[in-house]
């Protein structure tokens, strides 16, 4: 790290400290945004094995990799809210918080007693943003949510895979990371919205309403045309070509977006005269003879390396891609010098690399993150700094079991 950056330095929200209720995926996604900005996260987890993840395989000395993907940066405190202490302790931390993100299914925290209108009661400044598959109404309110049936009921999944083929499930979990999304904009909003009306509000963030409004074009081309849009593979409904193509070793996409392209794609085949070809002249044309221009393009990249190939495709400008594995991707030249991966001190694990922050502010380089946390690192730092405990009274909550 070089000298001039200054290590306390962290984001611009430095100084916002939120209460973490989130487990599993789609709520540590929008907390972990949080503490990439800056803030400071406090993650209450359950007594024994904390997060679910923190028991989803595989292993290194008895630490989740799952875990370590989403928790980065933040505290861990251990408190049952099974117990009457507990509830108070959390009460008390509210107070002091400025957002309090949970991912529960709605009503949860309110029989908890920890719901909006307690809360804000308590902390009229507080933002309290809860994460859940289908949103605080609707038939489907109750219901437990998963990122496949998430992709399923929006629509999303349908879409997905080969032509001809049952759908497949997005390989990245989509329907859960959306409110990593969505969860911080509408946070970020009504810290924005706070700084003018001094009070915090309630946002309801559902993943189902997320990957529905992922659907962007597609959407609207289904409302156009009438019809559902039909799995394209790698391909694109309306642009041709566009998608993966064989090599020797391994495949590159090719993405033709506009006729300029075309024109470029063809002198990069060695065939200038397909440009004005007057079946492949045009967008729809293309469209109308997918498989006649994939044969053609195809026919040509299978007898060329995906080396020679970017080459190719770099000399002629034409929009490409070799399709990487994740640890090709994660070392080559572009997330090196965008230092994607970074190492951190585990209290277990010691050096660990892990995901840097993904949001960059060049005018002051942010310090490494802290690597996630083991289970109850932090209770008594938060108890003793923030709330003003005792190491007596600590001591007496832990042998009440209230806090580990």
């Amino acid at each position: 790290m070089p000298e001039s950056v200054a290590p306390s330095w962290t984001g611009p929200l430095q100084g916002i400290r939120v209460l973490d209720f989130t487990r599993v995926l789609a709520g540590p996604a929008a907390s972990l945004a949080l503490a990439d900005l800056g803030a400071e996260v406090w993650k209450i987890e359950p007594p024994g094995t904390g997060d679910d993840t923190r028991t989803f395989p595989p292993f290194r000395e008895n630490v989740s990799h799952y875990f370590l993907s989403g928790n980065r940066g933040k505290k861990s405190i251990v408190i049952d809210l099974k117990t009457e202490a507990g509830v108070a302790l959390a009460k008390d931390l509210a107070a002091k918080c400025d957002i309090l993100v949970e991912n529960y299914r709605p009503g949860v925290m309110d029989r908890l007693g920890l719901g909006y209108e307690t809360l804000s009661a308590i902390n009229p400044r507080l933002i309290y943003c809860a994460i859940s598959g289908f949103g605080m109404t609707g038939p489907l309110r109750d219901q437990p949510s998963f990122d496949i049936v998430v992709q399923a009921l929006s629509g999303a999944l349908s879409v997905n895979g080969e032509p001809g083929r049952l759908p497949i499930k997005l390989g990245i979990p989509l329907g859960d990371l959306v409110g990593g999304i969505n969860g911080p904009i509408g946070i970020l909003a009504a810290l924005y919205e706070r700084s003018v009306t001094g009070r915090g509000r309630l946002i309801d963030v559902s993943l189902f309403d997320g990957l529905i409004g992922m659907l962007g074009y597609l959407a609207q081309l289904a409302f156009f045309t009438g019809e559902d849009p039909k799995p394209q593979g790698s391909q694109h409904p309306n642009l041709v070509p566009y998608g993966a193509f064989p090599a020797k070793d391994g495949s590159i996409i090719i993405a033709c977006l506009t006729n300029a392209f075309w024109g470029r794609i063809c002198e990069a085949l060695g065939m200038p005269e397909r440009t004005q070809d007057p079946n492949f002249d045009t967008l729809e044309k293309r469209r109308n003879s997918r498989a006649a221009v994939n044969d053609m393009i195809a026919a040509f990249t299978a007898q060329k390396s995906v080396h020679e190939l970017v080459d190719l495709f770099t000399q002629y400008q034409v929009p490409h891609a070799p399709i990487l594995g994740v640890l090709e991707a994660l070392s080559q030249p572009q997330a090196v010098a965008r230092e994607i991966v970074v190492e951190t001190d585990h209290a277990v694990l010691g050096k660990i690399p892990i995901i840097n922050r993904p949001i960059q502010f060049p005018a002051d380089r942010q310090p490494i993150p802290s690597a996630p946390p083991v289970l109850g690192q932090h209770t008594d730092e938060i108890l003793r700094d923030v709330l003003g405990l005792s190491s007596k009274q600590i001591e007496a909550l832990r042998a009440s079991k209230t806090v580990a």
